[in-house]
């Protein structure tokens, strides 16, 4: 049997273009060029050929409107037009495919639909062709046969329908997708179908009358507001059947013998690599040769001596588990051009000594690190890691390697798909050690290309000097741990309680009955059917009673300052005071896991648990940080920066004003008080500072006049004069911002001021309000982007400092602009020494940077 695969490719650009704009950041080549769709179809082209292997294959697009736009002027009407970055990027798409020897095809006045449709009626008819549709379109459902099935695209896999799987499934016939449509319509083609049927009520129909003349046949027969629905709508429902169904005999210029599948043309196609900078694609030729290996092609090492490294090698080290402090390691891939080998978990310290000279990359150092500790190995040496380069080249990095490897052209199974989700168990031994193998070949060859990428992107300097060498200072954090004291949380617990119950009584006397105040459905029902409370907003499942709606009514009835209250004692107790307890290790301590690849502004994140998310706003949060303790002969030495992203933002606008008061050391809040509302400092009142204070940080954060209402609980009018009043006070300001997002527009990403990059795909957005978030997000990146380099930097220095000096005291705790030490009470004047010049001088900038600088027996004191 000849096979022909017949791919939907404005379904399969569409996905590429969404699927790696990451987190609204657009890949671009150096010449800022959008690639983003591009790599993902090339991506995906490499992949349908290698699984299958076809004889014939064809990409079908679109070409603009077509006799159903004729026939129907609403036809696709509600679909937001094509962005333009998308756009510029079909042509070279079609390039890409004449290089790889692929046949596209469009044709004026037909969708790609019905041009894959004819080709599925050639695979019917004739004896000896079978054919797979491959997209995501459930329109295309339509065509399955028995010689023709789909391959139907989903978010991370696909699933592949044959008629009697199909029918299984649904319970119709394929060719009745017709008739469903026809029935709940399409909102993104704009097909109408009967309103108010739905595909549970299509699909039960269907089956028990076969057809859409079949249901009217018998409509007497359908009972109830179905009848009337579909009564009511019977034209739309038969214009929707038109409009569902695929043409099958569009009239082509193209023979069968047109769309083989022939060589590519390498030197066309390398070119097209090289420009677009896909350098993953131009190490191999993925139509030749398969970025694989065979379980042949590595060696399983069975004791020191069969190891034979003598060249630079990539490392991967496989766990059981995602929290490595728990988790069991399972062995290590090793891999270069001369040698591959799985090094089992109990030989790992033995020939660890023999790979320390040749170790040049692994994903994620920290780990790698921390991992061997737990297993008694000690490493402190440093190698280039695809993870953290990966991330600030804007990859779509996660904790699972394959993610990034699976974008890049490797066959490589997910962790969940290998290990499971919940319940972790290890696969087939040889299934497991190909998987890590492959991942080390994979950190081997795309090593030189993210490197070269690093130095194009002009962050060398960012990658070798701040985020490499932090990750090793935070591996030590992370060993090291917090002690903490679980009787203190025992006694806040049971305060906790107390609280919440006296809480709670409060609640049921002002309702007058007691119900689940955790139940947002029974708590909408107390407040706005009950009490007649405004803003009572009905969805689906009841009111509205998030933090927005309580918090516009909180002086409306005093029980909705109970609720906020209890929410807030019950998170703190759940999540922290009881939360925390799980997470102290045997040896007291909590080792939280800092990510370095996660945030766009660079800020680190801290999960396994959050430490850096404990509530200060609230005394009863700020009391936990009690139980955060030294240990012996210790203190606790916090070190904070004073308003760090206000003396950026001072700095980058270049205002004197501001700079000089920074200078002086007067408090920022009540000069601006004092300069909006044109009094001499000594008469600011607490609520003018507090205004002041409001519009200095909503300027970093691009804030609207509306968001400074709503943090004010003033009227917008009000808000809007103070930020107008703010910026005619420092036109400077205003200049810098209009500076900053004309060149975001231009370039398409912001920089901090340690060249980290962050793409801004919302400027692009044909929707105001995306682009008014993107500008924003374009004003406070360069800031706090620039803040979390800052401190980064200053980690690596303090750490580097503490070593020079034998000092024994450890830095324990990051929470953004703070840092927080365990220091021996014999070090306290040298740690205070070393960390307060290390960050005021980790840097140049116009202004100052102030260490706030406190200590105590407890982090709640050193704050």
């Amino acid at each position: 049997m000849e096979k022909i695969i017949l791919v939907d490719g404005n379904n399969l650009l569409f996905r590429s273009y969404y699927a790696t704009a990451y987190n609204g950041n657009f890949m671009k080549n150096s010449k800022g060029f959008p690639t983003n769709a591009l790599f993902g179809f090339t991506n995906m082209m490499n992949k349908i050929i290698l699984e299958e292997k076809p004889t014939y294959i064809i990409v079908a697009f679109d070409k603009g409107k077509t006799f159903r736009h004729e026939k129907y002027a609403d036809y696709k009407g509600g679909r937001m037009e094509t962005p333009e970055e998308l756009k510029m990027q079909f042509p070279i798409a079609k390039q890409l495919l004449t290089a790889m020897g692929i046949t596209y095809y469009e044709c004026d006045n037909y969708e790609a639909d019905d041009i894959i449709g004819t080709f599925a009626r050639y695979c019917d008819e004739e004896p000896n062709f079978i054919g797979t549709i491959i997209s995501s379109d459930k329109d295309l459902l339509q065509l399955i046969s028995t010689d023709v099935d789909i391959k139907l695209l989903k978010q991370k896999d696909y699933i592949r329908y044959n008629k009697d799987s199909f029918k299984e499934e649904y319970g119709i016939d394929p060719i009745r997708v017709i008739d469903l449509k026809s029935l709940m319509g399409d909102a993104s083609d704009n097909i109408p179908g009967v309103k108010g049927i739905g595909e549970k009520t299509a699909l039960k129909l269907l089956q028990q009358y076969g057809s859409l003349d079949g249901i009217y046949e018998h409509l007497d027969a359908i009972k109830g507001s179905v009848h009337d629905k579909l009564l009511n709508d019977k034209e739309n429902a038969y214009k929707s059947y038109d409009l569902a169904t695929i043409v099958r005999n569009v009239p082509m210029e193209i023979t069968l013998e047109d769309i083989s599948y022939k060589k590519c043309d390498h030197a066309t196609l390398n070119s097209l690599y090289e420009d677009l900078e896909f350098y993953s694609f131009l190490k191999k030729d993925a139509f030749e040769v398969e970025p694989s290996i065979k379980e042949s092609d590595y060696v399983v090492v069975q004791d020191v001596d069969t190891l034979k490294v003598d060249s630079p090698v990539a490392v991967y080290l496989e766990n059981l588990g995602l929290n490595y402090h728990t988790a069991t390691v399972l062995g290590m891939g090793i891999y270069n051009d001369k040698v591959s080998y799985f090094i089992p978990k109990d030989l790992i310290k033995d020939c660890l000594p023999k790979l320390l000279p040749f170790i040049c990359c692994t994903y994620d150092l920290k780990k790698l690190i921390v991992s061997l500790h737990w297993m008694g190995i000690s490493f402190e040496e440093s190698c280039f890691d695809t993870m953290i380069a990966a991330y600030l080249l804007d990859y779509n990095v996660k904790d699972d390697i394959a993610y990034l490897a699976n974008s890049m052209n490797y066959e490589i199974p997910f962790y969940e798909n290998l290990y499971g989700k919940n319940t972790l168990v290890v696969p087939e031994e040889t299934i497991m050690m190909h998987a890590v193998v492959m991942k080390a070949k994979f950190l081997y060859d795309t090593k030189a290309m993210l490197e070269e990428k690093l130095h194009v992107e002009e962050m060398d300097s960012l990658f070798q000097d701040i985020e490499l060498p932090l990750a090793s200072v935070l591996s030590k954090m992370e060993i090291d741990g917090v002690l903490v004291d679980r009787h203190a949380l025992d006694v806040m617990g049971e305060e906790f309680k107390i609280k919440i119950e006296v809480v709670e009584k409060e609640i049921y006397n002002y309702a007058g009955t007691e119900f689940n105040i955790s139940s947002p459905k029974q708590l909408g029902e107390i407040l706005f059917d009950k009490l007649g409370l405004s803003h009572g907003k009905k969805n689906r499942s009841g009111y509205s009673t998030s933090a927005d709606i309580l918090n516009k009514i909180r002086g409306d009835h005093p029980i909705v300052e109970k609720i906020l209250e209890y929410r807030t004692l019950t998170k703190l107790y759940t999540t922290y005071i009881e939360g925390l307890k799980n997470f102290i290790l045997e040896d007291g301590r909590i080792h939280t896991i800092y990510t370095q690849t996660l945030t766009r502004t660079g800020r680190l994140s801290s999960i396994e648990p959050n430490l850096q998310n404990i509530p200060i706003r609230y005394e009863e949060g700020r009391l936990i940080r009690k139980a955060f303790i030294p240990s012996e002969n210790s203190i606790i030495v916090g070190g904070d920066y004073s308003q760090i992203e206000l003396r950026i933002l001072a700095g980058m606008a270049g205002i004197e004003s501001l700079i000089k008061t920074f200078e002086e050391g007067i408090d920022i809040h009540t000069k601006t008080a004092g300069d909006i509302f044109s009094v001499p400092t000594e008469a600011v009142t607490s609520n003018m500072r507090r205004i002041a204070k409001a519009v200095n940080f909503g300027i970093i954060y691009g804030i609207s006049s509306f968001g400074l209402a709503e943090n004010l609980e003033i009227g917008t009018r009000e808000a809007k004069k103070f930020i107008d009043t703010y910026l005619e006070t420092y036109p400077g300001i205003q200049s810098y911002m209009n500076g900053v997002i004309e060149k975001a527009y231009q370039d398409g990403y912001v920089t901090t001021l340690m060249h980290r990059k962050r793409y801004i795909k919302e400027l692009q957005n044909k929707n105001h309000i995306i682009r008014a978030s993107g500008e924003r997000i374009a004003l406070n990146t360069p800031i706090q982007g620039t803040s979390a380099d800052i401190i980064k930097k200053a980690m690596v220095d303090i750490a580097r400092r503490f070593k020079e000096e034998n000092l024994k005291s450890k830095m324990v705790i990051q929470v953004h602009d703070e840092l927080v030490f365990d220091t021996l009470i014999d070090e306290k004047d040298k740690v205070i020494e070393i960390v307060t010049d290390a960050m005021e001088h980790v840097c140049d900038l116009k202004v100052p940077l102030n260490v706030d600088i406190n200590y105590g027996y407890n982090w709640y004191e050193a704050k």
